[in-house]
């Protein structure tokens, strides 16, 4: 055993002790300590700095008694190690730190190799499971459906509606591949119907909800459409959105903090979507006309919500929540931004809508005789902290619906139609740029997809050529 001189007897700042062991025998490297305290404390533990094994078994305990360290951090400043010992772990391409929860080097050394014989026998989830409980991923006790939702949503920053539309979805192709879909009871939410069938889609295992299972349903989803092409073009749309929402719960950055153990990647692992259909609006209905019926037929509130739809293109959840403050009269604008009530579709929602000057007059007439906060006057109060869609104006926008559909706009969403023809009639007299900021698109390619509609013939503009000779 080298010695050396007391710390306090060296003449010089910095010191080096070297050591090595052989054959039972106990040396220390020392590098560059500075001061007195913090020496003594290195030969009172008389700790290795780097140590490489010898040629032993993993399964000899004399490996383990070379391999076992003490953990190094810093408090305050200063350098320090944990009192117990610990060892690293590898197997299958995995590698763990695993504290042995002992200050003696022998007894350390059993446990660790009684960790990795265990390790060997039974894998890496059980032996975290034994032997390092506070690292457990709590996904690794997910079995079911419900327990995979719910640790997902643990983890999580998706906002609540939008993570709830993942579960809707992913929860419908359940319940199709397992004959589960409630009918009517999945809807009753005040007999306790509802309960009774999220139970039962919660109760199936994950590792049940296999990728040939998920491609079975797929394609008795589009043969259910029957042999109609118009019908078979809206469930191939209606699918990939539902593929699509269903399979956001598995994207990778969701999973980075859990540890599913199924033998695929995903439930939907190579199921593919269907081709994209075409998205484009098309106007089948005359504007002008329609906007003269709607002044001497609806009411008044039907008649805001009927304007804020086709005048500024406002979604049908920022007519519900829309406030009177959102009105800037001196600007002649409306400005569309998250609030206590709102929240906005997508960050990109978030803008102003310019009005014109007879609309903003109409809308200061409104306001004069308004009793509440919210342009559109309801006896129900918004609703926040909710994972589905909650409208105060429901009693509103269903008989406008149905005025909408009789004046010929045949379509699932009439006013959401009325924002399309709002789009389509900016592009048209403006540019699609122009259009794609007044619907308050985050990406242009979603206004050029979904939203437009050519207003103009496209010609060459020389038909008159064609006139014969003596006409």
């Amino acid at each position: 055993m080298i010695r050396c001189a007391p710390v306090d007897q060296l003449q010089i700042s910095f010191f080096t002790c070297f050591a090595a062991r052989f054959v039972g025998k106990r040396r220390l490297i020392l590098d560059h300590v500075r001061t007195k305290k913090v020496a003594q404390k290195w030969l009172r533990n008389n700790e290795t700095l780097t140590r490489k094994p010898s040629g032993h078994s993993k399964t000899d305990i004399r490996y383990w008694q070379e391999s076992v360290f003490r953990r190094g951090f810093t408090y305050q400043g200063k350098a320090r190690q944990t009192a117990a010992y610990s060892a690293r772990f590898q197997h299958l391409g995995r590698r763990e730190t695993i504290t042995l929860d002992t200050p003696n080097r022998s007894a350390a050394a059993a446990r660790a190799r009684e960790i990795y014989l265990y390790l060997i026998a039974h894998g890496w989830e059980q032996t975290i499971a034994k032997y390092k409980p506070g690292m457990v991923r709590a996904i690794s006790q997910v079995v079911t459906v419900g327990d995979f939702l719910d640790q997902v949503r643990a983890t999580t920053t998706s906002r609540g509606r939008t993570f709830e539309d993942y579960c809707r979805n992913f929860r419908r192709i359940v319940s199709r591949i397992f004959d589960l879909d409630g009918g009517v009871q999945k809807y009753d939410y005040r007999k306790g119907g509802r309960e009774k069938w999220l139970k039962k889609v919660h109760a199936v295992k994950l590792a049940d909800v296999t990728p040939e299972l998920v491609q079975k349903w797929k394609i008795d989803y589009l043969r259910r459409a029957g042999r109609d092409p118009s019908s078979e073009r809206a469930a191939r749309t209606s699918l990939n959105s539902t593929l699509r929402l269903a399979k956001a719960l598995f994207a990778p950055a969701r999973l980075r903090f859990l540890s599913l153990n199924l033998p695929f990647n995903t439930p939907f692992e190579g199921v593919e979507f269907e081709p994209r259909q075409s998205m484009r609006y098309r106007s089948r209905f005359d504007l002008e006309a329609l906007v003269r019926s709607a002044l001497s037929e609806l009411d008044t509130e039907e008649l805001k919500v009927f304007l804020l739809a086709a005048f500024a293109g406002l979604r049908r959840n920022e007519i519900d929540k829309l406030q009177w403050s959102a009105f800037y009269w001196d600007r002649s604008v409306l400005r569309i931004e998250v609030t206590e009530h709102l929240e906005t579709k997508t960050e990109g929602s978030i803008g102003e809508v310019d009005l014109e000057p007879e609309m903003l007059e109409m809308f200061r007439g409104f306001h004069a005789k308004g009793k509440s906060l919210f342009v559109i006057e309801s006896s129900v109060a918004p609703r926040r902290g909710i994972g589905y869609s909650h409208y105060r104006c429901k009693r509103i926008f269903a008989p406008l619906n149905s005025w909408l559909r009789s004046h010929g706009v045949s379509s699932y969403f009439p006013l959401h139609t009325l924002r399309k023809e709002y789009g389509s009639e900016i592009c048209a007299k403006l540019g699609i740029y122009a259009a794609s900021r007044a619907l308050r698109h985050s990406d242009i390619a979603i206004t050029s997809q979904h939203y437009l509609d050519k207003k103009k013939p496209t010609t060459i503009g020389m038909g008159h050529l064609l006139k014969a000779p003596n006409s």
